[in-house]
């Protein structure tokens, strides 16, 4: 593992940026903003650099990464679109969807980012301090997100330096991040699949389309981020779809509930229990909650992703 006496935080301003860069040039590990969560960015041409996200996250190296960059021109450089996918990104970049395209053969990108697949993940995310990094830097970028694997994703800069202080050389404090969950992940190798729902709702990919996506996910072997079984987990068990909490149990309400100790939504708003979801589970991780009960939530929309998180925070680990 990458040790550092000092992990800085970086200002999001022109010298904050800077620095982030030449750090990325430098081989070093950097945490930043998107609109989904915090990304742990490395070099994605860097073998060394990129095995130094799985060392200081602890990720598994079968477990394959995105590559970030700033436009879709830029993404072009590294795989080949289809007409699905160029049809998608057009709709959707910069913003919260991921797609899984065939690599080209002289990419550069290391095979520890593709996890040895012909494929790769890339997204163009929407955030100005996220899209001026990547400018500055010019080059590709992977970045899973920034937390030890298995953990609660971060979404804000904080979140960050609690869980990898230490093991990075720095992050861009760029605020809050306002979707709240990863980007959704849209396979299209061949004929599009849902690899991962997240901040943008496949409703919004389908009708993009003009029909309705299959789901296509492995666990054991999986082809883009975020299909482990166990994910996103709290340190406390999670207990799901509960109208009525245990003795022992901390209530993470959703919508018009009594006795919740922390709330995603009151008024039962998917797309602010989105943004919600992580800061609400880093708290309650921070206040030592062993047992955490889950209200309801709709499995629509935003609610969908959010679901898909919580049951894999929910899920049996080996921990």
């Amino acid at each position: 593992m990458n040790q550092h006496e000092q992990s800085v935080t970086l200002r999001p301003d022109a010298d904050g940026i800077d620095e982030a860069a030449r750090l990325l040039a430098d081989g070093g590990l950097v945490a930043f903003p998107t609109e989904t969560v915090y990304g742990l960015g490395a070099d994605a041409r860097n073998d060394e650099a990129v095995a130094g996200i799985y060392a200081a996250k602890g990720r598994p190296s079968f477990n394959p990464l995105i590559i970030h960059v700033d436009s879709v021109k830029a993404a072009e450089k590294y795989c080949q679109f289809t007409p699905e996918a160029r049809r998608l990104a057009q709709a959707f970049w910069p913003g919260a969807m991921t797609l899984v395209l065939p690599l080209r053969a002289e990419s550069g990108i290391s095979k520890l980012v593709t996890a040895g697949l012909d494929t790769v993940a890339v997204r163009v995310p929407d955030h100005p301090v996220g899209r001026a990094l990547l400018k500055a830097f010019g080059a590709p970028v992977a970045a899973p997100s920034a937390n030890p694997s298995g953990r609660i994703s971060p979404t804000a800069a904080a979140h960050v330096m609690g869980g990898l202080a230490g093991r990075i050389a720095a992050v861009v404090d760029g605020g809050a991040c306002e979707v709240g969950l990863e980007s959704t992940i849209i396979g299209c190798a061949g004929a599009p699949v849902l690899m991962r729902a997240g901040g943008l709702p496949v409703e919004a990919v389908e009708a993009c389309l003009g029909y309705p996506l299959q789901t296509e996910e492995d666990p054991h072997a999986p082809k883009s981020p975020g299909q482990l079984l166990s994910h996103y987990a709290p340190r406390g068990r999670v207990r799901l779809n509960v109208t009525l909490p245990e003795a022992g149990e901390i209530l993470l309400g959703f919508g018009d509930v009594e006795g919740a100790a922390l709330n995603l939504s009151p008024s039962g708003d998917l797309t602010e229990a989105a943004a919600s979801l992580f800061a609400a589970l880093h708290r309650l991780d921070d206040e030592g909650a062993e047992r955490i009960a889950v209200s309801p939530i709709p499995d629509h929309g935003l609610g969908r992703a959010i679901n898909d998180r919580l049951r894999r925070a929910a899920a049996p680990r080996g921990d």
